[in-house]
């Protein structure tokens, strides 16, 4: 059968593979198994006859007409015999007949006798005859079809992974006892087959100790034996089940999780095959039963008869005695056997002088008749035969198959199958080491042809012959016989032997041990002849697995490797290269996954023109089409390893289009590949180019401005593409400048080089992005970077190009585009910050302090004289105050960098305030530098500059920047420096500052636990709502509604009820009579979203009644005359809460616009709970509840 017809998968992807695997199975049966007329299906001729029957026949037994074989025959045709059908007969007749069930029984009976018959073991041993093509009826005999057609395959515990459950319907065929009783019997044999391995291992775990050790054991009884590794489990299990037993469970947990190899619920994991013994107390009081019971005893000394002593008494003897008997007699035993192998040397010796002699005399008779070669017999030295290092298994005699018969049709008689080649020269007790390229030269056709044979003194007819040798039970009929019977003679012949075999035996190997096969399959395909045959082994390589996991694609990547490498680029084309393109939109990811990666390996053995080509457009489909995060991360390493190999300038654009997509890609980790592998790549192909600095970075920069100026906002999602790949390019960058200095000649490794500090570079997103491996070494740039500093501070940039394009071209043009984003877009001016702080981080701090710091600060002009001046404040309005702030003065952390930023701070804080200009940039700065715990301190510093400033305004401005710092500050810090400054913001005499502190405390209420700190707020608090003097400050009250809603539902739940809730009530009736309808307006809108915000808090029946009802109503009251739209919210609000109030608590209202009012009471949320806690069900059960339906 030709091996392209045989699906090399046993896990098919689809239903037509498994049909061509039928077929093939078919296709192997031989027609020689087949009587005319009638199929006997893939049945090797009758094996097993009665002994009568096979008496009698003097011919090949072969089935007859009706299936009965020639001995039968043969016995029925003497007459006064008596007829005897034979066991194979009734079997054939059987199985023919679809008598399947019946067979089973008889095949089961002959097995408990101890006379299994080969038809019907092999039979039931082949899966292949219990599954039937769909649609196929009932085999009958007029049709031809074999017993493997009749019956569906049935799921055995042995052949699950190939059965295909989709073939069968719902209701099930009606063979379904059929396949309870296939599985019975597969069953019972994997029993059997269980017990034998046992029995097999507890016989091996015997054996573990050599002999000579028990010796020493026995023969010193103060020596305690090893114990062994199945008294050891035996011995785990019966103490573990005695600490159960005993209720300690916690002593048993840890004893199975230092033991966690055993399984301690089954006593057959012990391995041992014996029942189970007693429990530990069991043995214990039985321990004593074994001990030799004490008797009388009389010293035999003084005369006592023994006959009168008790009969135990006599034949106690110590156990010492039985053992040193058993010593003495197998020490005379191995005396007899070593004595016998002595006398066997001896005799081996003489037969080699023998052989030797012999050996000479033929070679004397080779010389003498020469002119004949046919009766001349040549011997092959010993040193050429790789056999003649250890015995052969067969005694050296050999079978060849083919030539048997072909000698006896040539020379009509019978040949000694003793070759003369294994005999030689194999006992002179030395052994010579055979290269395998001899061992083959050995087997050469040559060689070969001058073996021959003792040829015996007979004259027997070749037809008895022939007959004779008919019942040497040989199978050169089918495909598997054929490999067989054909041993190879040379290199060719075995890789044409594996190219045939392997896509037979790569179905037949388990799953999880396929990749064992991956150096047979790459061997073979490398130095098969044949194209044909290569391309069907890397097909099947790259199938091996139907779902590879990492471990095994590694293992196939490292074979395709080796395969490149060995075979070079042509064939790399012409025969890898399809394999991937045809599983690049397979249906499994692991597959695809496998195909991405193994461009990247492949990148460097492929012609350089595939690699710009074919494989560059392979990657780019793949990340533009594959659905599956792992591929596209897995395409986008590959496509940087392809950065890493492509010479054609021409691929920029392309390659410039890639990153950008794959920057822009959804998933997180395709975007974090892009940073580490692809983007250094690239950079380092564009260094090379030359155009890093003339095209890449300025394309970037121009995509940022067409961003600033788009008609319809921001997208801050590409702002954050373009920002993240200037991020990744800097070290590119820095390395360019380095290698382009004019000291870069002068930079050799010579002397002592100081190390680079650890803190030098920013940590890099992976090793591409290290300085240190773009240059060469960390010793290298750790010269370079000492003769970059000492350019920077003494010698100047004069000839320095690609730095002068940095200081002259890049920075003003990227501050420039700070100046021009949204302060208030704290994503962007968190991207920028960062952008600038890797940037400073990456030049050095002398660049920074010589080259970054000057331009910004020429531009903010911020000096003693111009502080009041209206002309320059425009900047500081804008991102660049924060971007300065937290970007570039942040990159150095030294007690000058950190007074140069409070001074920064406290002057954008005093120029803002008191040119009533917006805070935006300074409220930016707070928030990003608030951000880090480490800068808390630095802020409280510069806000306690603003508290006591002499200005109202600078003070203000102090008040509203602790709102911002609060988040995330230590309750420590609040307590001894914000609360502080709060209250002596508070005694001062503006109501504007007093006012300015309210968002402040508010946040206090809200972040804070510490309950001095609360009674302290809360009374200030007070003291604004209670005081005379603030009844008529309209902004005081319009600034705590606003913090009292902002806060409420976040804040301390005593705190909303006793004091916020009850405020607020107030403050709606004083409302009500306010005569100012701009002012009630004002306070009538902020009320309105304070009660929103807290009616999602729970609020007690009595609060609801007494304070959250009556303010609804008042509110209402205002809305009615001042917003009517306002007005009908408001009256569905207190529809529900009325209901509430009716339904004490279990409000089921019926819907309005404030849905959470009804749905967050605390009665719904222990429902809700009890509801969870009824659930029994797994966590992934449990996950699913929440899951939307599709």
């Amino acid at each position: 059968m030709a091996a392209g017809n045989v699906n090399p998968f046993n896990v098919s992807d689809s239903e037509e593979e498994a049909e061509q695997r039928q077929d093939g199975v078919n296709a192997e049966r031989s027609p020689s198994d087949e009587a005319p007329g009638h199929s006997l299906g893939p049945f090797s001729p009758p094996a097993y006859s009665e002994p009568v029957a096979a008496l009698l026949s003097s011919n090949r037994t072969s089935p007859s007409v009706d299936g009965i074989p020639a001995s039968a025959a043969a016995v029925a045709g003497i007459g006064g015999a008596e007829t005897r059908v034979s066991l194979d007969a009734i079997a054939a007749q059987l199985l023919r007949d679809q008598y399947i069930l019946t067979a089973l029984e008889l095949h089961t009976e002959l097995l408990e006798a101890g006379r299994e018959l080969p038809r019907l073991r092999d039979y039931f041993s082949n899966p292949g005859n219990f599954e039937r093509q769909s649609g196929t009826p009932p085999a009958c005999k007029d049709q031809g079809v074999g017993p493997g057609g009749p019956l569906n395959r049935a799921g055995s515990i042995s052949t699950l992974d190939s059965l295909d459950f989709a073939r069968y319907s719902d209701d099930g065929n009606r063979e379904s006892d059929e396949r309870v009783a296939v599985l019975e019997f597969e069953l019972r044999k994997a029993k059997e087959t269980i017990q034998a391995l046992r029995a097999n291992l507890t016989q091996a775990a015997e054996c573990e100790i050599p002999s000579q050790e028990r010796k020493n054991y026995k023969s010193s009884p103060e020596i305690q034996e090893p114990i062994r590794s199945l008294e050891k489990r035996a011995l785990n299990f019966l103490v573990n089940e005695y600490l159960l037993k005993n209720e300690y469970k916690l002593t048993s947990i840890t004893f199975s999780d230092e033991n966690d190899d055993q399984d301690f619920e089954l006593w057959d994991d012990v391995g041992l095959n014996i029942p189970k013994p007693p429990d530990l107390l069991q043995l214990y009081r039985n321990s004593g039963n074994s001990l030799p019971l004490h008797r009388e005893t009389v010293d035999v000394a003084v005369g006592v008869d023994p006959r009168d002593l008790p009969g135990d008494c006599c034949i106690q003897e110590p156990a010492q005695q039985t053992d040193i008997i058993q010593r003495q007699q197998q020490q005379e035993v191995v005396q007899e056997l070593e004595y016998q192998i002595s006398l066997l040397n001896s005799e081996k010796q003489s037969l080699a002088e023998q052989i030797k002699k012999l050996q000479s005399d033929i070679q004397a008779l080779q010389r003498n008749v020469s002119s004949d070669p046919t009766a001349t017999v040549k011997s092959a030295p010993c040193k050429e035969d790789p056999q003649c290092d250890k015995t052969p298994l067969d005694n050296g005699q050999y079978l060849d198959i083919r030539g048997v018969t072909e000698a006896d049709d040539t020379l009509n008689t019978t040949k000694t199958l003793t070759s003369t080649t294994t005999t030689t020269d194999c006992t002179d007790g030395t052994t010579t080491a055979t290269p395998p390229h001899n061992k083959l030269k050995f087997n050469s056709p040559q060689v070969k042809g001058s073996v021959q044979f003792d040829q015996p003194n007979r004259k027997l007819p070749p037809a008895f012959h022939q007959a004779l040798l008919s019942f040497c039970r040989m199978s050169a009929d089918s495909r598997l016989g054929s490999e067989v019977s054909r041993i190879a003679d040379g290199e060719q012949s075995v890789l044409l032997m594996l190219g045939r075999c392997l896509p037979h035996i790569v179905p037949n190997v388990l799953l999880a041990k396929r990749e064992e096969l991956i150096p047979l399959i790459l061997c073979t395909a490398c130095l098969h002849p044949e194209p044909k045959e290569r391309d069907q082994l890397l097909h099947i390589l790259f199938n091996l697995i139907k779902r590879p996991d990492d471990e095994q694609r590694q293992m196939i990547l490292t074979g395709c490797v080796a395969f490149a490498r060995h075979v070079g680029p042509t064939r790399v084309e012409a025969e890898l290269l399809p394999q991937c393109w045809e599983q690049i939109n397979h249906k499994y990811p692991e597959r695809r996954l496998l195909v991405a990666e193994a461009c990247g390996a492949l990148a460097p053995y492929l012609p350089k023109e595939i690699r710009s080509s074919l494989v560059l457009s392979m990657l780019q489909q793949m990340l533009t089409e594959d659905k599956a995060d792992m591929v596209r991360e897995a395409v986008v390493k590959s496509l940087g390893v392809i950065m890493g190999y492509i010479d054609d300038p021409d691929k920029y654009s392309q390659g410039f289009e890639l990153m950008l997509l794959s920057l822009g890609d959804p998933s997180e980790r395709v975007v974090s590949a892009t940073h580490q592998v692809f983007i250094p790549a690239f950079s380092a192909w564009c260094t090379e180019l030359g155009n890093l600095q003339s095209e890449l970075i300025p394309s970037l920069l121009t995509r940022i401005e067409k961003l600033l100026k788009g008609e319809y906002g921001l997208d801050e999602h590409k702002l954050h593409i373009y920002l993240s790949a200037l991020q990744s390019i800097i070290p590119s960058l820095f390395a360019m400048l380095l290698q382009n200095a004019p000291f870069t000649s002068r930079a050799k490794l010579q002397g002592d080089v100081p190390p680079i500090e650890v803190t030098r570079f920013p940590r890099p997103a992976s090793p591409l992005q290290d300085v240190a491996t773009i240059v060469g070494s960390r010793e290298q740039l750790a010269v370079l970077l000492q003769l970059y500093d000492h350019q920077l501070q003494h010698e100047g940039t004069t000839g320095w190009d690609s730095l002068l394009w940095v200081v002259n071209q890049f920075l003003p043009q990227i501050i420039e585009i700070v100046g021009r984003i949204n302060v208030t877009s704290s994503t962007c001016v968190h991207e920028f910050s960062r952008f600038f702080w890797r940037f400073c981080r990456s030049f050095g701090k002398i660049f920074t302090n010589t080259k970054v710091k000057p331009q910004f600060q020429e531009i903010l002009r911020l000096s003693e004289e111009n502080v009041d001046a209206t002309a320059g404040n425009g900047i500081l309005t804008k991102a660049t105050v924060p971007i300065y702030a937290t970007g570039v003065l942040t990159c150095y952390n030294q007690e000058e960098d950190r007074k140069l930023l409070v001074g920064f701070l406290e002057d954008v804080m005093t120029t803002l305030s008191l040119s009533h200009a917006p805070l935006d940039s300074l409220k930016a700065s707070f928030v990003e530098l608030g951000a880090n715990p480490a800068y808390h301190e630095l802020l409280l510093t510069v806000l306690w500059y603003g508290v006591v400033h002499t200005s109202a305004l600078v003070r203000c401005t102090a008040a509203r920047m602790f709102e911002l710092v609060l988040r995330g500050m230590s309750e420590a810090l609040i307590d001894k420096r914000v609360a502080p400054a709060l209250i002596t913001l508070c005694s001062g005499p503006e109501f504007s500052v007093r006012i300015s502190t309210i968002p402040a405390f508010g946040t206090i209420m809200e972040t804070v636990t510490q309950k001095e700190l609360l009674e302290r707020v809360k009374m200030q608090l007070a003291s604004f709502l209670e005081d005379p003097q603030y009844q008529d400050q309209h902004s005081l009250h319009m600034e705590i509604i606003k913090t009292f809603g902002r806060v409420g539902p976040n804040a301390e739940p005593r705190f909303r009820d006793e004091f916020v809730l009850p405020h607020l009530h107030k403050l709606a009736l004083c409302n009500n009579q306010q005569t100012v309808e701009s002012k009630r307006i004002d306070i009538a809108t902020q009320l309105f979203e304070a009660y929103s915000a807290l009616s999602c808090c729970f609020i007690s029946e009595e609060l609801m009644v007494n304070h959250f009802l009556p303010g609804l109503r008042c509110l209402r009251a205002d809305m009615e005359q001042l917003s009517p739209e306002h007005e009908v919210i408001l009256s569905s609000m207190i529809k529900e809460c009325e209901i509430k109030v009716e339904n004490k608590g279990i409000g089921e209202a019926q819907g309005s616009i404030s849905i959470a009012a009804s749905l967050v009471g605390e009665d719904a949320k222990t429902k809700f709970l009890s509801k969870m806690g009824q659930l029994t069900t797994s966590g992934a059960m449990l996950a699913n509840v929440f899951q939307r339906k599709k």
